[in-house]
């Protein structure tokens, strides 16, 4: 797919209820401009799925749809297979719903462990605090080191596009010199969702997401939470939030060796 094939794929997500983030293309096609596979029929797009290589060595697959008409006649298979050709020698993840983690496990994935989306609504409990800023003033190469030691490799094409893309805000929490944690919200088809949510503690998520829900209003607000992070759930039940639904993290090769205690919000189930 180019750029513009992305809102095919996008189309189909939001179609499904995967509620994409209004400007996710240039994101995920800056990650891997090669990474992003459609199936045609007679120059008919038909289906998708996402392949996205991350330093030759780490794999995320997302995006899998075949678009309703076309279902049950194969083309999903087809497109699995393009996938996970593309990323063959690559230690692949995924996120996908549990009722399906049975075949997955025939394609060679191992289940570690589960997230959770969350609904939000209302204003953060934490609206001002004058250690978070923007994270356009921190140098780039600062969050990117901060992102590299929570994310299996480095992506700093995606980086760049999505901490600054329209109808989005980065912030992140600076204490003296140090960097303690940052976090996204983007404008979705439904409400907002937040990712990532990295902190090095509860305290820094919470006072993240309370700046990042700030101006949202009424309007949902939705972060996926790796299970296995205590904090993080500890931060949904603080909050009041409403569990929506789950997707296991499964991947083919060794679990990556990730702090996941201060991985408080996935960035996006379609990349990782």
């Amino acid at each position: 797919m180019g750029a513009a094939d992305l809102h095919f794929a996008l189309g189909l997500a939001a179609a499904e209820g995967w509620n994409p983030g209004l400007h996710d293309a240039a994101a995920f096609h800056a990650a891997d401009p090669a990474g992003f596979l459609m199936g045609r029929i007679d120059g008919q797009p038909v289906g998708c799925i996402s392949a996205v290589s991350y330093e030759g060595r780490f794999g995320f697959i997302g995006l899998y749809i075949v678009a309703p008409a076309f279902r049950g006649r194969g083309h999903g298979i087809a497109l699995w297979r393009a996938g996970m050709q593309r990323l063959a020698g690559h230690n692949v993840g995924l996120d996908g719903v549990p009722a399906q983690q049975d075949n997955y496990r025939r394609s060679g994935f191992r289940f570690a462990y589960n997230n959770i989306r969350f609904e939000h609504r209302g204003a953060g409990t934490i609206a001002d605090d004058r250690h978070i800023v923007a994270a356009a003033s921190v140098p780039f190469a600062t969050l990117e080191a901060y992102d590299r030691a929570r994310f299996p490799a480095a992506r700093q094409g995606f980086l760049r596009h999505w901490l600054a893309q329209p109808r989005g805000t980065a912030l992140a929490l600076v204490e003296g010199d140090a960097l303690r944690g940052y976090g996204v919200i983007r404008r979705c088809h439904a409400g907002y969702k937040i990712g990532p949510l990295f902190a090095d503690a509860k305290e820094v998520a919470e006072r993240l997401f309370g700046a990042l829900c700030r101006d949202v209003g009424e309007e949902p607000v939705y972060l996926d939470v790796p299970e296995v992070n205590a904090g993080g759930m500890r931060l949904a039940q603080r909050e009041s939030m409403k569990r929506v639904f789950d997707t296991a993290r499964m991947y083919t090769g060794e679990f990556p060796n990730l702090p996941i205690e201060r991985v408080f919000g996935v960035t996006t189930f379609e990349l990782g």
